[in-house]
């Protein structure tokens, strides 16, 4: 959706445009995270999902490309952070790996609708859903290959799903309404 802003911009506007959206993201994917903690105690990360909007978000607005890096930088932005700044890292060192790999996978997935959702924001639904499944596959093929139990895996799984219905309708929601403010703005 940002490539459609920006087509008559020259490449070193598009890139840091993107970048900058890019940058926010990933801030936005560490912070999320401690504010839910905040509020919802230890167990808000792994129920809500705060760090997965973004990735998805990226993806949407800026194609499978930067929705990959941005999937794959927040866990790690967020693990330096967190280890740096608090002295216990968020996500946790065991989960980080699979956490890169779900993420980007969530970026990507998502990313590969951007053009259609150019054209109809509506698409940011679907995009949606299929990251969101396919990133937890990815994640669930990951932790089980590498040696967790498919049911430990499994439950964290379900513990997410909170999380993945909220993001299913607010992050279309959110996409669509900056389709909506930009076509308002080009009128």
């Amino acid at each position: 959706m940002v490539s459609a802003i920006l087509k008559n911009k020259s490449t070193a506007v598009r890139l840091t445009v993107k970048s900058v959206i890019a940058v926010l993201l990933v801030a936005m994917a560490t912070a999320l995270p401690q504010i839910a903690h905040f509020f919802g105690g230890s167990a808000a990360g792994s129920a809500y999902l705060p760090m997965y909007a973004p990735a998805l978000l990226a993806g949407c607005l800026l194609g499978w490309q930067w929705g990959l890096g941005v999937g794959a930088l927040s866990p790690l932005v967020s693990f330096g952070f967190t280890s740096l700044v608090f002295g216990s890292a968020m996500p946790a060192a065991a989960r980080l790996p699979y956490m890169v790999a779900e993420l980007a996978v969530f970026g990507l997935v998502s990313g590969l609708f951007s053009k259609k959702i150019e054209k109809n924001a509506l698409f940011a639904f679907p995009a949606v859903i299929v990251a969101q499944i396919a990133g937890r596959a990815v994640y669930f093929a990951a932790a089980v290959a590498f040696g967790q139990s498919a049911a430990a895996v499994w439950n964290i799984i379900e513990s997410g799903l909170t999380g993945l219905y909220i993001q299913a309708a607010v992050v279309p929601v959110i996409v669509l309404l900056l389709s909506l403010a930009v076509k308002h703005e080009r009128d």
